[in-house]
């Protein structure tokens, strides 16, 4: 196999062939192709002269990393610890502790049931509430929840006020759509929070501040509402391996994303502390009276605590139990009555493929099968426990209500509702109807180093650094080596050119902009250093450092600000069934990525967000798993 040198201006690479296009003939030679081994000969046997054994010695730029745009082969080796991943663990576990249990000394202490994601009662004592900064109501828990005095403490919704319709990508390349909240230098304008603490709420907690118009439909719920409108219980019913706490889970976190005080009360985790983790089918038989009643006594439990929170300063408390007889549901709404407004929220799925997925996590995942060693045995426990409440299962008809009927796969189903009104509910509804469970990727990462990256200023409109030209190139290789089998994956980008020309060497995917993803509006600081913003303006550099959630900037945003216009795209991504690729900033990744990692809010604005790194996060049915990628230093 003879050697020839390429004839290209400025090109002295031994190689077999060598293709030139006319653009090359101008600018030399920019790619190099290697011939084949001779017939008979295989990859082991070629000689070390053969170019394809010769690559490291011809071609080192491209094969040292941070040094060209050609990635390795194995994206692995690019695999870089994730700081703070989600939690991966059985949903139900990440639900509220069960308070009232261990107030009372209920709780069974041995280790099966600490380890099911419960603290020892000596260590419960301080945080009651797990994602909420704010202390904890100290008054004794009493058994009549509703003979208590409710005490003030309101939170403000601050959730985005539009129902605007989404547009469906439509595979157009380079496609703008102008899904932002307006002109990028509006004027500052008083919050609907500030209005609402001076309209007398009587709020003892320190609400998150939201835009004017943001916030207005929530002010008027609370201003022409009854009282007991203004806590909202939403109340999951259905079968077993129906969903139920997969949906609990979504919705808790998208809620709590919006800055409403959201908890997830899962009976099943009341009742394992309280009568053990290993209890057989017979006891969800409906001819065992012992059974029946504990069953209802832990509902009762949870009900208590979810209204004793509430009272407390909790908004949403999201019930989570079969809760499949009308009995049940009729204890809960009178419980329920003067403390807090119930909507049932039952799940149907007739997919015998889901089913048999969802019981399979089930006996492997749930503790209550945590000791039993043998599949076969806790499928059909399982199975007989499901007869049980199929045997008694009555549809809910009663109330205020939604049905989710075979809405996993996020096609082909149905979502009924009856009764529903009201600023939040009709959120919870849009939220619901764009949201699944199939399985895909998400990938966040910043635009590439630009110029006011390298100039330490914030804001602007620049173009990229040599260095963000270069994880332009290796972004573009990374996606064609991930995505090479998804056809149907999109590009999204913020309007500003830096992400624009982020994504402009990827090619074969469709690419949408959005003005929704673009940078937090630093207002009159826009192109300033930080040392610039101490020296001129020390009274808004030190607001910003107080408080980086809340703070405004003049003329600009705040964090909570660019959470609100975000919530479209969150809803966007919830109803994708296929990959998407967001390059944007980072303020926008910090406020993204909270939502995927249910991370408080208080965390956004410190939230790591490195430069030339991509968060690969995996949407599914057995929740959020996050992989990093670090492309260049």
């Amino acid at each position: 196999m003879g050697m020839t040198r390429c004839s290209s201006s400025g090109c002295s690479t031994r190689r077999t062939s060598c293709r030139r296009s006319n653009s090359q003939l101008a600018g030399g030679c920019t790619r190099r192709t290697f011939s084949l081994p001779e017939s008979g000969e295989s990859l082991t046997s070629v000689s070390m002269l053969h170019p394809l054994m010769e690559l490291r010695f011809l071609f080192p730029v491209f094969l040292q990393e941070g040094s060209g745009a050609t990635l390795e082969l194995d994206l692995e080796h690019y695999v870089v610890p994730t700081p703070t991943a989600p939690p991966n663990e059985y949903p139900a576990n990440l639900a509220a502790t069960p308070a009232s249990l261990i107030q009372t000394g209920a709780l069974q202490t041995n280790d099966m049931l600490l380890n099911d994601g419960i603290q020892s009662p000596s260590s419960v004592s301080a945080d009651f509430d797990g994602h909420s900064n704010h202390k904890k109501n100290t008054e004794t828990w009493a058994t009549d929840s509703s003979k208590k005095i409710q005490t003030s403490g309101l939170v403000e919704s601050k959730s985005v006020g539009t129902f605007t319709p989404l547009q469906k990508p439509d595979g157009q390349k380079g496609m703008f759509i102008d899904r932002g909240v307006g002109s990028p230098k509006l004027p500052k304008s008083t919050s609907a929070c500030s209005l609402a603490s001076g309209l007398g709420f009587g709020s003892a907690k320190t609400m998150p501040e939201a835009a004017g118009a943001v916030a207005a439909a929530a002010v008027a719920d609370r201003l022409h509402g009854s009282k007991e409108d203004r806590k909202l219980a939403i109340v999951l019913v259905g079968l077993p391996a129906r969903g139920k706490t997969f949906t609990a889970v979504k919705l808790t976190r998208y809620l709590r994303w919006l800055g409403h005080e959201t908890r997830h009360f899962n009976v099943g985790k009341y009742r394992r502390l309280k009568h053990g983790a290993n209890l057989s089918a017979d006891f969800f038989r409906d001819d065992n009276p012992e059974g029946i009643e504990a069953r209802n006594e832990v509902a009762a439990l949870a009900m208590e605590d979810m209204i004793d929170w509430m009272h407390g300063g909790g908004q949403v408390g999201i019930f989570d139990a079969t809760n499949s007889t009308r009995k049940r549901r009729c204890m809960l709404m009178k419980m329920a009555e003067g403390n807090c407004k119930i909507i049932f929220l039952e799940t149907i799925c007739n997919d015998p493929s889901i089913i048999e997925r969802n019981i399979r996590l089930k006996i492997q995942q749930s503790p209550d099968y945590a000791d039993q060693p043998d599949y076969e045995a806790g499928l059909q426990d399982f199975m007989e426990r499901l007869m049980n409440y199929e045997k008694v299962y009555e549809p809910v008809g009663e109330g205020s209500y939604i049905k989710m009927i075979d809405m996993v796969k996020g096609q082909g189903g149905q979502l009924q509702v009856n009764n529903i009104s009201g600023y939040l509910p009709g959120r919870i509804v849009f939220f619901l109807v764009n949201s699944h469970l199939t399985p895909r990727p998400i990938l966040l990462t910043r635009h590439g180093e630009s110029l006011h990256n390298v100039r330490g200023r914030v804001g602007g409109d620049t173009v990229l650094s040599e260095a963000g030209e270069l994880y332009a190139k290796k972004l573009a290789n990374f996606i064609e080596k991930r995505l090479k089998s998804e056809k149907t994956a999109t590009i999204w980008t913020s309007t500003l050119q830096r992400t624009i020309l982020t994504a402009s060497p990827i090619l074969g995917f469709p690419k949408i902009q959005w003005r929704a993803l673009d940078e937090i509006n630093s207002g009159v600081c826009d192109g300033m250093t930080y040392e610039e913003i101490k020296k001129t303006m020390p009274e808004e550099f030190e607001s910003r450092r107080k408080d980086k959630l809340r703070y405004r900037y003049p003329r600009g945003e705040s964090y909570l600000d660019v959470i609100q216009r975000l919530e479209p795209v969150i809803i966007e991504l919830e109803r994708q069934r296929a990959p998407v690729v967001v390059i944007s900033h980072q303020a926008v990744l910090r406020a993204l990525y909270a939502y995927f990692a249910d991370r408080p809010l208080r965390e956004v604005p410190d939230i790591e967000m490195p430069l030339h790194t991509i968060i690969e996060i995996q949407m599914g049915v057995t929740g959020v798993e996050e992989k990093r990628y670090k492309l260049m230093d």
